[in-house]
């Protein structure tokens, strides 16, 4: 298998899933998909096609949140990146932790971070704020505004 297999395999089996893929190069590919397909498409990858989950990040983009897992095929070099699009007014997307435990703390810390709910997470608890910390109130959003008068950001939250 090569990467043009595999990515000619995704497209025919995530066909009505798929809303845009962006080749950067022969070794990075970007797929953009539906909230409602990441559990089905991050299965295939992770079972069918032998690929590792690297990480995952997300980001406010303004007018929607962005996720990005991030997924290496080592046997053929190829880094997948599956972008999801959140709508603001529904953060909410179905959690891989039970797929594989390396999306436990990297949703737990957008769920903190961002504000994006991960249903069918084994454990939602706090990672890196600090108990006091106010419910709803999410340090990398771009509408963020301090909370505590007393405290000293300079050296990020």
């Amino acid at each position: 298998m090569n990467g043009n297999d595999l990515l000619n395999g995704i497209r025919d089996k995530f066909k009505d899933d798929i809303t845009n893929v962006f080749e950067k190069s022969e070794t990075r590919v970007y797929i953009d998909i539906t909230a409602e397909s990441i559990v089905r498409f991050a299965n295939y990858l992770f079972r069918d096609a032998g690929a590792r989950f690297n990480i995952a990040s997300g980001t406010d983009a303004r007018d929607h949140m962005e996720i990005l897992y991030h997924f290496i095929v080592e046997e053929i070099n190829l880094l997948i990146s599956l972008r999801v699009k959140l709508d603001k007014s529904k953060l909410e997307i179905q959690s891989l932790a039970n797929l594989f435990e390396g999306a436990n703390w990297i949703e737990r810390e957008m769920n903190e971070m961002l504000g994006i709910t991960f249903h069918g997470h084994p454990d939602m608890r706090r990672l890196l704020l600090s108990d006091d910390w106010p419910e709803g109130v999410y340090p990398l959003r771009c509408d963020y505004k301090e909370w505590d008068p007393n405290a000293i950001r300079d050296r990020g939250v």
